[in-house]
């Protein structure tokens, strides 16, 4: 008594053909003109632009205002732009007393994440649904990622958080306030070119969510909040951490080769290798090839760069594996000064741009994304009182 039975589904499903899709992989549920991951060229775009063209010639700021406005600026819109940038980079005294109060062992994306969420209760017009009102929000939010990251940061170390310079760019300010120092050029340049080639990325996980969010009319703190708990788990945004830590494991260029063989041979996972999009090179892989050798040269730190080019090359050899954009970044976000379990925040920091541009997009033509589920429970099933159950 108490057992229902079970008895398979409906006679009419019995011969019906599975269509899921696991992971939703190839499944075409959204359009959009900000980003293409081009997988079988290696190739991508933002706005049409290949994003070779930017590194070295552009700025985070202009890849943000390209996103969000569909062009780029002309000289006089870039400098009024990048002048509201800065004025928004402020937090309040409200969301910082917040920040204080985080436990000091606290995942720094964990940190941010309740961060991005405080700064709506704020905001009197954080429920507005409207694309223009939103693009707004996405500037505040995004010049406010790095002071967020940056306050974190300096009260889990006991220092008092610096508040930015607005004279300073972006990714000069960003470094400024979590060392206390202003950047080398160089510095400054590295990271940069990492904010811009991590901004946008088509609709891969956090951004997914974030639309997702977007879709039921939530407002865009929300969004953003929900791509950033996305970023956070390991199968999407923490692989830069964990490749630079299985290069300070490595420790020395002639362990490298046996580090990775003993990898492969117990089936384990090469962080930094292979990409579920782009079937040969990551693009963003081959610039920060050359950024990281110029970085860890000019800082004599080669070695960090002379084990990767040892994994790189084991990696090939082996399994025909090229690396990812995670792999050389790692060391280059290591030299900047990023303490390793901080490099997802740095990214979440490039991504915002693009997470809030599709979050602008998702809201000119939104429809509640609502996808089905194959159900492969039992059927026939009754409900059993209590006092009959087993």
């Amino acid at each position: 008594m108490g057992t229902a039975s079970s008895s398979p589904a409906p006679a009419q499903d019995a011969h019906k053909e599975s269509k899921v899709v696991r992971g939703l992989e190839g499944v075409m549920v959204a359009q959009t003109s900000l980003s293409l991951v081009d997988g079988e060229n290696s190739r991508l775009y933002y706005r049409g632009i290949s994003i070779e063209e930017f590194v070295g010639r552009s700025n985070f700021e202009e890849v943000a205002y390209l996103l969000w406005f569909g062009k780029l600026p002309n000289a006089a819109e870039l400098k009024d732009f990048k002048r509201k940038f800065a004025k928004e980079r402020e937090i309040s005294k409200e969301v910082l007393d917040i920040i204080k109060k985080f436990p000091k062992t606290a995942h720094p994306m964990a940190a941010l994440r309740t961060a991005c969420s405080s700064i709506a209760l704020w905001d009197k017009k954080a429920e507005t649904f409207d694309p223009v009102e939103t693009q707004k929000k996405a500037l505040c939010l995004t010049a406010k990622f790095p002071t967020i990251i940056a306050a974190i940061y300096r009260l889990r170390q006991g220092k008092k958080p610096l508040a930015p310079d607005p004279k300073l760019s972006h990714a000069q300010n960003f470094l400024y306030m979590m060392n206390g120092k202003l950047p080398e050029k160089e510095m400054e340049a590295a990271l940069d070119a990492y904010l811009i080639l991590l901004a946008d990325h088509g609709l891969n996980a956090s951004t997914f969510s974030a639309r997702v969010t977007t879709a039921t009319q939530s407002d865009l703190y929300s969004a953003i909040t929900s791509a950033v708990g996305t970023l956070k788990g390991d199968l999407h945004g923490s692989a830069n951490q964990h490749a630079m830590e299985m290069i300070l494991d490595i420790g020395k260029p002639e362990k490298a080769e046996a580090y990775v063989m003993d990898l492969l041979e117990h089936k384990k996972k090469v962080m930094g290798f292979g990409h579920r999009i782009y079937k040969k090179q990551d693009p963003r892989a081959e610039a920060f090839r050359g950024i990281a050798r110029e970085l860890c040269e000019s800082k004599g730190q080669t070695k960090w760069l002379e084990i990767s080019n040892k994994v790189e090359k084991v990696m090939w050899e082996k399994k025909q594996i090229p690396c990812n954009v995670d792999f050389f970044s790692a060391s280059v976000l290591y030299i900047l000064g990023f303490p390793v379990d901080y490099f997802t925040t740095v990214f979440a920091a490039s991504r915002v741009a693009g997470w809030t541009a599709h979050v602008i997009e998702q809201e000119k033509d939104n429809r509640l994304i609502r996808p089905s589920a194959e159900y492969v429970g039992p059927m026939g099933q009754h409900y059993v009182p209590i006092q009959e159950r087993m």
